[in-house]
């Protein structure tokens, strides 16, 4: 399985979630690679910023041909993950070309909703290329029992993809463990930590990947 996060909104937790999935899919003893398509290289600093050895290998790969270029680095897994940049449509494209399934975290604001429309133009010209790409929204930072929680369902229904069952909540343990940690480490019994375990169980589900 190919996951890219992708949103040309910055500031939407994608490296969050590709990290903190990669671990959740790691921990089922399954062999993942994650890609860090961003010229920030965040998730490259956050590997590098560990003491110890990450629980998944990390590499830096911020290429337009990065759909032809991953192909021959996984032979050795069983999962990639590829945490696409903000704002670069070229090397975006790339990364969604590469993908069997495109997630696209949107926060509950209205300024998010209205955002998605580049990014689901650019998996929509990708899919004119390669057909058989899913693409899901996935609710990111959510905040509970507030109205746009609620609200933000119903305001992508306007868009093409469908959302995700499986959302994630604004929690802190995200923020505590952003310095080179995933929550599965410093708060593993975490409600952060359920969630990202639920969503990546929903994701290898929905694509007939075997789930632990």
């Amino acid at each position: 399985m190919i996951l890219t996060l992708a949103n040309q909104k910055g500031g939407v937790g994608k490296t969050t979630l590709s990290i903190n999935l990669a671990h959740a899919i790691a921990l089922s003893e399954k062999r993942v690679l994650l890609v860090d398509a961003d010229p920030q290289a965040s998730a490259s600093t956050w590997a590098a910023a560990r003491e110890t050895p990450s629980p998944f290998p990390v590499i830096g790969m911020a290429r337009n041909t990065l759909h032809r270029d991953l192909l021959p680095l996984l032979e050795n897994y069983d999962h990639c993950i590829i945490d696409s940049p903000p704002r670069v449509s070229a090397l975006s494209k790339s990364a969604i070309l590469a993908s069997d399934l495109v997630l696209i975290p949107v926060q509950p604001s209205s300024y998010d909703v209205w955002a998605a429309a580049e990014t689901v133009q650019l998996i929509e010209e990708a899919q004119q290329f390669k057909p058989e790409i899913k693409a899901l929204f996935c609710i990111n930072r959510k905040v509970v029992n507030t109205a746009i929680g609620q609200e933000i369902e119903a305001a992508l229904a306007d868009y093409p993809f469908q959302i995700i069952k499986s959302t994630v909540g604004q929690r802190i343990a995200f923020a505590e463990s952003s310095a080179g940690y995933s929550v599965f480490e410093l708060a593993p019994a975490s409600t952060a930590a359920k969630e990202i375990k639920a969503l990546s169980q929903e994701i290898l589900k929905l694509l007939g990947v075997e789930a632990w």
